[in-house]
């Protein structure tokens, strides 16, 4: 009986394995094949090296990425623990309204703060019409708004999904001892919340980082370490050097999530 169980599990958990090995296994394995190996297939470590010539574009993008994920972190947070207290129906209404930009394409949102934000765009063109001078909006500022925008469902969700099931118990017990809004926060609400916290900054800093779009369509011409992972796919075609900078970046991004779980933990410990 047990074997007949065993057998079953295995057979439930294998569209799963394989999708894992076709989807993620397999395309770093590919990653890591051709960051070590020139057009040819021999190995070499030149793709390496030359991508000292992009740390510039590195630290802009973590820069970057940092500032719409605490952008969104103290849009999020709040907002998240506003919805949290209110009646189940006033909740799915909310969360429903997070989730409606969400439904429409990534690109058609990015392309509208184009429109909004271009040379000749909606804002410009009502300054004109106004007798004032056009301003210069597409930049770096206009990228983060973009990146805050786009991620920011991301951040509310999984904060919102925890602070929905804390146990109040402890708040209520917080302020029974004589425990302000403000000390009931930061000693109960926040502490019971970081796994939310810590998924939010997870599913925000990771896109924003590697994002290529929004800088195109938002930078005016600011370059960020996806346009340069795209560029070398899609027009210079050197998908070896293409390879290694996105060995990197996630390189990068996991030695920063690694940080922030360890951060978040010693916190956890000490509140």
């Amino acid at each position: 009986m047990r074997r007949r169980s065993d057998l079953g599990a295995k057979l439930i958990s294998a569209p799963y394995v394989v999708w894992d090995i076709l989807f993620i296994v397999a395309p770093l394995i590919f990653v890591v094949y051709y960051s070590f190996t020139t057009k040819s297939g021999d190995f070499t470590f030149d793709n390496i090296t030359q991508l000292s010539r992009f740390i510039p574009t590195f630290i802009r993008s973590i820069w970057f990425g940092i500032e719409a994920t605490l952008i969104c972190l103290v849009i999020a947070f709040p907002t998240a623990y506003i919805i949290s207290q209110r009646t189940d129906r006033i909740q799915r209404t909310m969360v429903l309204l997070v989730m409606l930009p969400m439904w429409t394409s990534f690109l058609i949102r990015t392309y509208s703060w184009m429109l909004i934000l271009d040379n000749n765009g909606i804002i410009n063109s009502v300054l004109t019409s106004l007798n004032q001078a056009p301003v210069r909006l597409l930049g770096s500022n206009a990228v983060v708004l973009g990146m805050v925008y786009n991620f920011l469902p991301y951040m509310i969700l999984p904060i919102y999904s925890v602070m929905a099931k804390l146990d109040y118990s402890m708040v209520e017990a917080a302020q029974d001892l004589g425990g302000n809004r403000a000390t009931v926060i930061k000693r109960c609400i926040i502490p019971m919340s970081m796994p939310g916290v810590v998924s939010g900054i997870t599913m925000v800093f990771v896109p924003s980082v590697s994002t290529f779009y929004i800088s195109q369509k938002l930078g005016g011409g600011i370059d960020l370490i996806g346009d340069v992972i795209e560029r070398q796919f899609q027009l210079t075609q050197n998908y070896n050097l293409g390879a290694s900078i996105s060995l990197v970046l996630m390189v990068l991004i996991l030695v920063s999530m690694a940080v922030m779980n360890k951060f978040s933990d010693e916190g956890e410990m000490v509140l």
